[in-house]
């Protein structure tokens, strides 16, 4: 089993440390009369502090994903019944990453990362959790199956992503492309499968008939990297905050399917369909104005605890513009902790709020100790977390 560099770590797989914070949310997806779609009830089914992502439907009632826990994602499972999740497996210096149901098996895939930066794709028993590699000597980033001994999978060689059919009973691997992405989708109502790969500066989606290897291009999908597809052959592309749609057989470029209005639904990544196209599971940051709005009203109840969950761990405060004062939660939680327990009438009302990308800016009038003064925040946000905050006092 190989190593990744460290460039390859940071570039093509999930750094806990990096604070990537995202949810899971679960849609009722449903066509109306007219040929529109209307997404509804929505939950966050993941409802963790720290990374999930990777949502795959194991069956009607069963959607796997990968979940932090302990600084490392294992193979999570929610039941759409009873809304109940629990853990498959447990690794103590690794993590898995993409779980999937392999065709005809109760079994599960995972890529698993472990924290010497090894990296394979295992097999894992659904009840036990007890696991065995598939594909010796083969770093598999982003894989889907085709059928149960055919995987479609990103692999990483060299310094990049190339795309490779993999045969399991032969114990054979057959390139197919360069500069693949980590997007790949068995194609409904063919023999194909969806892969994207990176031409230029975009992105695009192709097809691939898994037999002759012969691929074809089917759309350009811009800067977008993650697509998935609708039973009647739709493709769906996650944008920002909406969800674009492209039929191939009749659009020359993509439309407009869905624009999420919710605040805790911001830039949009892995999609899926269940087969009957009646749910919809994504991976979703919280939005910039959500965090910050999330952290003054803890400022305002003084609570420590939810006031330092929405900043990253390795936070930068500074006085505007370039002045470092302090780095870290920790020292954040000294400073506030004490102010909040001393200074009773704290307060902090936006007197004005700009939002612009992943920046927002706080005009604010602050009350401590009896005194009214005025002040402005700089919140820099990425990831799903505050990664830096400019005061101008």
């Amino acid at each position: 089993m190989k190593k990744l560099s460290f460039s390859l770590l940071i570039l093509l797989t999930v750094s806990m440390h990096a604070q990537i914070d995202t949810e899971i949310y679960l849609f009722d997806l449903q066509e109306s009369q007219n040929d529109q779609w209307v997404l509804s009830n929505p939950i966050n089914i993941s409802n963790n502090d720290g990374y999930d992502s990777q949502p795959h439907f194991y069956d009607d009632n069963t959607i796997l994903f990968s979940s932090e826990r302990n600084k490392y994602p294992d193979i999570r499972k929610y039941s759409i019944s009873n809304g109940k999740t629990s853990f498959i497996n447990k690794t103590e210096q690794g993590g898995e990453y993409s779980p999937q149901r392999i065709p005809n098996s109760n079994n599960v895939s995972a890529v698993r990362l472990d924290s010497d930066g090894k990296q394979a794709i295992y097999e894992y028993n659904y009840n036990s959790g007890d696991h065995k590699m598939l594909i010796e000597d083969f770093v598999v980033a982003y894989p889907t199956w085709y059928d149960k001994s055919t995987l479609i999978s990103s692999v990483i060689i060299n310094d990049s992503l190339h795309l490779y059919k993999s045969d399991l009973k032969k114990g054979k691997n057959y390139l197919v492309a360069k500069e693949s992405g980590r997007s790949i989708h068995k194609i409904p109502n063919t023999k194909l499968v969806s892969f994207t790969k990176k031409v230029g500066k975009s992105w695009e989606v192709w097809s691939l008939n898994p037999k002759s290897l012969k691929t074809e291009k089917i759309v350009n999908i811009g800067n977008n990297q993650d697509v998935c597809w609708l039973p009647n052959g739709t493709l769906l592309i996650a944008s920002g905050t909406k969800l674009l749609q492209f039929s191939p057989k009749k659009d020359m470029t993509p439309t407009l399917f869905y624009e999420f209005k919710n605040k805790n639904i911001y830039n949009i990544s892995r999609i899926t369909v269940n087969k009957n196209g009646t749910k919809l599971a994504m991976v979703a940051e919280k939005s910039p104005e959500a965090l910050a709005q999330e952290q003054l009203d803890a400022y305002n109840n003084r609570d420590i605890e939810a006031f330092l969950k929405p900043f990253a761990n390795e936070v930068k405060i500074y006085t505007f513009p370039n002045t470092l004062d302090y780095v870290g939660k920790d020292e954040m939680r000294k400073r506030y902790g004490t102010k909040f327990k001393e200074v009773t009438d704290l307060n902090a009302h936006v007197t004005k709020r700009v939002v612009k990308g992943n920046v927002v800016i706080d005009e604010e009038l602050v009350t401590a100790n009896g005194r009214k003064f005025t002040a402005v925040a700089i919140y820099e946000m990425n990831n799903g977390k505050i990664t830096s905050v400019r005061f101008i006092r």
